[in-house]
């Protein structure tokens, strides 16, 4: 019986250096479940979408924050992050607001500056969690 899951950073010298709060690669060993989460939005559930780049960023972590919850998980378990940014100039909030919901939790990062599902959206992200 498998008792504690690790994950181990993977960021060998010979590669450019993961800057801005991720690693290169997240190994994750002994775990029993994986959580795939759905691109998450910057929408409540009564459809509401802020304005402010910098409140949808907080609101798409708050709906992945409750994804993992609601798997028994927390932002310690997320193994791979991908978000797709509507525009450059959002790039910095984003980064920024990540950092502060993840703490010194570093997973596996890629960034996506694309079109979006919805113009009046500024982000979107999905994740993988592992336990």
């Amino acid at each position: 019986m498998i008792d504690t899951m690790e994950l181990k950073p993977i960021d060998p010298a010979t590669v450019p250096e993961a800057v801005g709060g991720y690693v290169n690669a997240m190994q994750v060993q002994d775990a029993r479940r994986l959580l795939f989460i759905s691109g998450q939005i910057p929408q409540t559930p009564d459809g509401h979408v802020p304005d402010d780049p910098e409140e949808q960023c907080r609101l798409v972590w708050r709906n992945v924050t409750a994804v993992l919850a609601e798997a028994g998980m927390d932002v310690t378990n997320l193994v791979k992050v991908t978000t797709f940014l509507g525009g450059r100039e959002h790039a910095a909030v984003n980064t920024r607001v990540r950092n502060e919901v993840l703490g010194s939790h570093r997973p596996a990062l890629t960034v996506i500056v694309t079109g979006i599902f919805d113009p009046g959206w500024v982000l979107e992200i999905e994740a993988v969690a592992a336990a």
